[in-house]
Formats: structure tokens, sequence, C-alpha cells
């Protein structure tokens, strides 16, 4: 079986990207991918690796786990999604470093479907912007109490998944921006679904629905309409359009005002941040989803 597991980060698609594959959960079954609801497995997996504590499952731990999550027999691919799998907002920076159960948690993972064919998904985002909302989420006592031996300029994303690529080398690790999900929303949807370009999807919009006008969704389906369903670049150029003409006003906007974070470490940051996917996008077995490429 392939399990599609999309792992995170926190505080970046909310579950959205989890509940537009949802919307396509009858025609998947028809292709033997099953999408269960995340109340079928999230705690269950959870509390199997802790259980773990470093150890090996029981032989028959992979065939419980998939009869408790999967109801049908014929199921070839398994999608599965938990913003929260790394670790909780409040554990971010345990112990000085930037999700130190990254490791951890993707070879429990992997001990659990050592049978199986893995491939594993991670929205990344501006360290700043993260930064904030996850203390948002956390409410530590201040921003240093929170990153403990962490300096905020030192984070990077690499960081983290160069420690999921040493628990699982062998495991495709797929990883975008946050900031493009926009307009690479329906090709998120596809990938990780397992849906081909010339099949149709459900929800491929349903991000773009907080962001811009009424008039706006109505004339981006107009022109989607008149392009080819697996024209990739038109698409997302229509998109980027789109967005530009008829954006909803501050929907894009988002002031950083974290105290202990002040402009010039914000701009210090954001610079690192680019400089960080560039090279993520050279590290082995990982592939950078990028807009209109």
């Amino acid at each position: 079986m392939h399990i599609a597991f999309h792992i995170g980060a926190n505080c970046t698609d909310e579950d959205r990207l989890l509940k537009s594959i949802l919307k396509n959960t009858d025609a998947l079954l028809q292709q033997g991918i099953a999408v269960p609801g995340p109340g079928k497995y999230r705690r269950l997996i959870r509390e199997t690796i802790q259980a773990l504590d470093g150890g090996h499952p029981a032989p028959d731990t992979r065939d419980i786990l998939i009869d408790a999550i999967v109801e049908d027999d014929d199921i070839t691919r398994l999608i599965m999604s938990n913003d929260n799998f790394l670790t909780v907002p409040k554990r971010i920076f345990d112990h000085g470093l930037f999700y130190p159960q990254a490791e951890t948690k993707t070879r429990g993972l992997h001990q659990l479907f050592p049978t199986d064919q893995l491939s594993l998904y991670l929205g990344l985002r501006n360290p700043a912007s993260f930064l904030q909302e996850a203390a948002r989420r956390a409410q530590p006592p201040s921003l240093q109490a929170y990153l403990g031996m962490q300096d905020a300029v030192d984070l990077r994303w690499s960081d983290v998944i160069r420690r999921i690529k040493l628990a699982a080398p062998q495991t495709p690790l797929y990883v975008w921006c946050n900031e493009d999900t926009p307009v690479i929303w329906e090709d998120l949807i596809r990938l990780i679904s397992g849906l081909s370009s010339q099949e149709p999807v459900i929800g491929q919009h349903d991000l773009l629905s907080d962001l811009v006008t009424p008039e706006g969704l109505t004339e981006l389906k107009s022109r989607l309409e008149a392009s080819p369903i697996d024209d990739r670049i038109r698409r997302q150029n229509i998109i980027a359009d789109i967005m530009e003409a008829y954006a909803v006003p501050d929907s894009r906007d988002e002031e950083i005002d974290l105290p202990g974070l002040d402009a010039n470490t914000v701009a210090t940051m954001s610079e690192a941040y680019e400089a960080d996917i560039e090279q993520i996008a050279e590290m082995e077995g990982v592939e950078l989803i990028l807009p209109f490429t």
C-alpha cells in the first residue's frame, strides 16, 4: 500500500488541504484510494508511536492499525494528514531545537508501516510569521522563553528537513511554501490524493474563496473553463492575475507585531527564508513544489 502522509507543518493550512481532499472521497474510493476522517488515525498513530519509546512494534501492529483506519479491503493508497504530527505548537522548540521530534516521529511512522510505500508532504512558512502564529497558540511567557537556546534569525526549515531525511532517506518528501498555496492549491490536492491532471477535482478554489471577491471567483471559473484542464502553468497564471485584480482588501497583508521581533529582525528572517528555500530545492530526496514551473 502507498501511504501519503501530510505531516504539517503547524500553522500552515489549518486542515484546509485535508478538507479539500475529503471532498473528493467518493471519486478517490472508486480508484482504490482511501481518505479516512482524522479521528480514525491521529490519536491512534500518535499514541502508538509514543508507546514504542524507541523500541520496535509487535509484528502484527501494522495490520491492526490498517484495519482500524481503513474499512475497505481493496485500498491501494491511503491518505492521512496531521499538522501536529511532528509536535504541538507548545513543544516546537523543546530542548533548544527547531522541531526536536522530527527525526523520532518520522522513524516511528516507518516502524509502524514497514512494508508500505510512504511519501511525506510538508508545508513551510516564513519563520517570522510562523513564529508569531505558533507563539499565539503556545502562549509562552515570552519569546525568549519559547525559543530557549534558539535565536529567531537562525531558524531554518532545511535543518528540520535534514533530520526528517536522516530518519527516512529513501522516502520521498514533498515540500512547498505556504505563501504559494493559493496558486498551487489544486496541484497539492492532486499530488497528495493521487488524482491525475486529467481527472476533475473538487475543492480547488477553497483557499481562494477567502482571498478574492465573489466577482473574482466568477471571473476565475469563466477563464479556467476556456483552458485545458491539464494546462498547469496557464491555470496558475490565471489564478495569480485574478488574485491581483480581485483581491479582498488586506486579505494577504500580515503584520508581524510579536514582541521581540522588530522590523529589522523580520527582514533578516525573511531574507534567510528565501535563501533556505533555495538550499532545500537542492536537497536529495526532496521535491520543492513551486508555482509557474
